[in-house]
């Protein structure tokens, strides 16, 4: 299969630093009111398509929990914990969730890659629900 082989631009720099600055796995929103902070002009269309770039050159993760997409510098393999309280994201490094797919491959499946995505309520935002 032949990649694709596209300019390393500055502005791609720029927005994949700041995805990389922090662990919060920011929205294409955030990420453009950071980048405009660098380049005045930039638009939020230039954003999300270096953003769909960054994530098929496998730089960052897009992780989309149905309503919104947040991205992910982190692609060490690991898992997600979304508060449904705070909409805050964590991770969960994969040491951490067991799953297994004996089952799967009992049925001839092959599994290559796991990625789970858990709800519920962070520690933080436990005391704030009844």
């Amino acid at each position: 299969m032949n990649k694709i082989k596209r300019r390393n631009t500055n502005q791609r720099k720029i927005i994949y630093e700041i995805v990389k600055s922090t662990n919060i796995h920011p929205t294409a929103d955030w990420v453009y009111e950071r980048a405009r902070e660098k380049i005045a002009n930039i638009s939020l269309g230039t954003v999300y398509r270096n953003l769909k770039v960054l994530v098929e050159e496998g730089k960052i993760i897009e992780i989309n929990d149905g309503k919104v997409s947040r991205f992910d510098a982190n692609t060490s393999p690991h898992h997600h914990f979304k508060c449904e309280v705070c909409s805050s994201i964590y991770d969960l490094p994969e040491e951490n969730l067991t799953l297994n797919i004996e089952p799967l491959t009992n049925e001839g499946f092959t599994v290559n890659k796991t990625f789970i995505f858990l709800e519920g309520v962070c520690p933080s935002c436990k005391g704030k629900v009844n």
